[in-house]
């Protein structure tokens, strides 16, 4: 048995390090060539997934994880205070690894048929923007086709090096290597929202991106930094311990009347807050979009914005330590951002940026779930979420797809091929990109009984529902409001008549995308059922509550536990029919008056909304003007501050004039120097070596008569007076 308990925790080790090698490969060698780079990301995954299999079926099968999961780890760091890294396998891990595997798989299988590969490079593509087509002469007609992608080698170089880092993360069982991979999918997502590079807002979204994050990023590591400090530690096991929580609720931390688990669990939040774009931090996530839909779908599905979550769901006894604020502040702050995201979706225009809300407000489900302590339903939630949001993403992209090919047929030039208000009628034209969608928009809005969503929300509203009823009031209003734009989108992408040339003649993309995306309908529609409680009436125990297992066996606790605050109970809630029947009517109800308000939508056409909310409408588009508000309070002044403050004043007045003051100084001494030290002493002691000599030099020419009578008169005189010098010595001697 430790043998195996061995093995296992061998191949969890080796779980993302294929990725990582698919990367160096693809960077080294292959990125020049497409094939190779394609089966080196794809295999690296398969690889991976392979090593996740045996750990996703032992979880299942009913192993102890909680009290014996499968852990090991080295010394990183040596020293006295040796920092280790290893890996963690848990019931939370096996969740997260179920998912990301099959969303990553989804993703990196979608990305050669939104790339074009097998197609020929385009003479006017040029590397940072988007592949234009071109034209080619077929049976006597030119029609333009599409072309690969100039940089595709990167972008799955890119894509491995993001699957690695979720992977790291996801295995992770200190907050040493958590980071790491933390700050390895930030790297990605700067460089993959900016993928193409030659485009100005791409290039803008990827710094905003960056900089947001690293907000949170820097909160999480100040929190690092306080687990080290009164714990001696990074092991989340150890600082999750019962001893542990109890000493750090007990001692003071830098901030008057906070405990040091309290701040913590503020600076925890505050990471998960930047990580997974909520309010106010959520600004940089709808800019994100200017990168490729694959890079949407990794980002707003399988790994950025879940990490966020995983980190509060991983550290979520933190959030309960008596006198911590941090289980309010995530209720909260979750709860406004799932119902502001909501308000801003359902004015959107642009297919992707109404996704994109869709997600910040999702996510804000969660995060009031680990709030109110249901952090076992945010789990739920995060998966089921995962699946199929990814699944909408990458049905956007084929949406997309078939527009350019409509535009490229119909020779109707540049169009936004995201603009739903250019749309209608793809579900004749696009039936299984439709169907695709059905069931992902469905999910999305939780209509009842049949879809993932409406399960794992469920679990969210009934915690709610029993613990806090402010709580529970705004996300049943965010679930409506949910199902209204889910209703809206349907309407203007897929019904009544195409709106423009190019989706009167869309068409579905490759197999190689619509493949993945219907692998994706599965678990975007039945992931829910392995969820289902088995005290819901007549559905409840007809099929295993999987996902009930897996948070069971979470070694790091997701419910409050006794020697936490008196929080919500542990135990878990009791079927409420009055959830049951909000959940019923915020499904349904939602959907069916979103689809009566949108149902006659014709081109040219005001959007019903618009004349319903008046201003509002503009403002909720803009998102509430967050990005002009943070525009004016920190950016201007920042930029005021950089030109006036620091170019003129601390660089071109301060340090320049003690620049140009030492500069002056420089030179009087130097000139200083030159007349005393240089010119007078070593100068002149050389000039006066060099007079000497030329006077010695003269004296001595006068004796070069060239007369050998003179010569031999003066050699007498000089023998003459040695001879004389000796005898005189030799006298002297006694």
């Amino acid at each position: 048995m430790r043998g195996e308990a061995h093995m296992l925790a061998t191949t969890a080790f080796l779980i993302p390090l294929p990725p990582l090698a698919a990367f160096a490969v693809i960077l080294l060698f292959t990125r020049r060539n497409r094939a190779l780079s394609t089966a080196a990301a794809v295999g690296s995954l398969l690889l991976s997934a392979a090593g996740a299999f045996p750990l996703i079926i032992g979880a299942l099968q009913g192993g102890n994880l909680a009290q014996n999961p499968v852990s090991q780890s080295v010394v990183w760091i040596p020293g006295p205070a040796a920092v280790r890294v290893g890996v963690l396998v848990d019931g939370l891990t096996v969740l997260m690894l179920a998912f990301v595997m099959v969303t990553l798989l989804a993703i990196f299988v979608y990305s050669i048929g939104y790339h074009h590969f097998g197609r020929n490079p385009g003479p006017a593509d040029a590397p940072g923007f988007p592949p234009r087509g071109m034209e080619v002469r077929d049976g006597g007609r030119i029609r333009r086709v599409p072309t690969v992608e100039p940089l595709y080698g990167r972008f799955f170089a890119l894509l491995s090096l993001f699957a690695f880092g979720m992977l790291l993360l996801v295995l992770a069982d200190n907050l040493a290597s958590f980071f790491v991979g933390w700050e390895v999918m930030g790297l990605c997502s700067y460089l993959l929202i900016g993928f193409w590079y030659g485009r100005e807002r791409a290039r803008r979204a990827a710094v905003k991106a960056f900089l947001v994050t690293r907000i949170g990023d820097v909160l999480m590591l100040i929190g690092m930094a306080v687990c080290w400090n009164f714990s001696g530690t990074l092991s989340l096991r150890e600082i999750l311990s019962p001893d542990n929580l109890t000493s750090m609720a007990a001692a003071p931390s830098a901030v008057p009347g906070l405990s040091a688990a309290g701040l913590a669990g503020l600076l925890f939040l505050a990471g998960t807050i930047g990580k997974s774009a909520q309010w106010p931090l959520h600004v940089w996530l709808p800019d994100a979009m200017e990168g490729p839909t694959p890079v949407s779908a990794l980002i707003h599905a399988a790994t950025m914005v879940s990490a966020g979550v995983y980190l509060l769901l991983r550290t979520a006894p933190l959030l309960w330590v008596a006198g911590s604020p941090a289980s309010g502040a995530a209720a909260l702050l979750g709860a406004s951002s799932a119902l502001f995201a909501a308000a801003c979706a359902l004015t959107q225009t642009d297919l992707k940026r109404l996704l994109a809300y869709s997600t910040v407000s999702q996510l804000g489900y969660m995060v009031a779930a680990a709030g109110i302590g249901a952090s076992a339903a945010a789990a739920f939630h995060l998966a089921v979420h995962a699946c199929f949001k990814a699944l909408l993403f990458l049905g956007a992209g084929s949406v997309a797809h078939g527009i350019e090919h409509g535009a490229m047929q119909a020779g109707a030039g540049a169009e936004d091929p995201q603009d739903m208000r250019a749309m209608g009628g793809l579900a004749a034209r696009m039936p299984l990109t439709f169907a695709a969608f059905l069931a992902g928009g469905f999910s999305l809005a939780g209509l009842p009984l049949v879809t993932s969503g409406f399960w794992s929300k469920d679990g969210i509203l009934t915690r709610a529902f029993h613990s806090s009823p402010g709580v529970f009031l705004v996300l049943a209003a965010a679930a409506l409001i949910t199902a209204v734009y889910v209703a809206r989108l349907l309407a203007l992408v897929f019904l009544g008549r195409p709106r423009s040339r190019a989706a009167a003649q869309a068409a579905e993309p490759s197999r190689w995308m619509l493949a993945p995306i219907a692998f994706l309908v599965v678990p975007a529609v039945a992931a829910g059922w392995a969820g289902i409680p088995e005290d819901f009436p007549v559905l409840g125990g007809i099929l295993p509550d999987w996902i009930g297992r897996l948070t069971a066996q979470t070694a790091t606790p997701l419910s409050p536990q006794r020697w936490i605050q008196s929080g919500p109970a542990a135990e878990a809630d009791a079927f409420a029919p009055v959830v049951l029947a909000v959940s019923l009517l915020a499904g349904t109800g939602g959907l069916l008056l979103g689809w009566l308000l949108h149902r006659r939508y014709g081109a040219g056409r005001k959007d019903p909304l618009e004349a319903l909310f008046g201003g509002a409408y503009g403002f909720l588009q803009a998102g509430c003007r967050f990005d002009n508000l943070y525009r004016k309070v920190f950016a201007e002044p920042a930029r005021w501050a950089a030109r006036v403050l620091v170019s003129e004043w601390i660089d071109g007045r301060i340090l320049g004039g003690i620049l140009r003051a030492a500069w002056k100084a420089a030179g009087s001494a130097g000139r200083v120097l030159r007349g005393a030290v240089d010119l007078a002493l070593i100068n002149g002691a050389a000039d006066g070596i060099g007079r000497a000599s030329r006077r010695a030099a003269g004296g001595l020419r006068a004796l070069q008569s060239g007369r050998v009578q003179e010569y031999l008169l003066i050699a007498f005189f000089v023998f003459s007076a040695l001879a004389a010098a000796l005898a005189w010595g030799m006298l002297k001697v006694p």
